[in-house]
């Protein structure tokens, strides 16, 4: 049994109203692009070491970009967890 994707913020950029991009640490779980996050937030896309990535897992670090109304309250150290298991 997999448990729901988490992200740990590590920086956050605003890109408008509703969108950002993060550097995150997956905490947990698989973190898949188009997966909905509490928030409410989607993660759009995950760039690692250079390329698109589709998903990602513990301990890995990537680039992010969200989009949603959530994004306004992303900061640094926040956990944002998946509404769903990555599978």
């Amino acid at each position: 049994m997999n448990s729901a994707a988490r992200l740990q913020i590590h920086s956050v950029e605003h890109e408008g109203f509703d969108r950002a991009v993060c550097v995150v640490r997956c905490v947990g779980g698989t973190a898949r692009i188009g997966q909905e996050y509490a928030g409410p937030m989607t993660l759009d896309s995950i760039l690692r070491y250079g390329r698109e990535v589709e998903v990602m897992d513990p301990p890995h670090s990537a680039k992010v970009w969200l989009s949603g109304a959530g994004v306004r309250t992303l900061e640094r150290g926040a956990v944002v967890t998946a509404l769903r298991s990555g599978e």
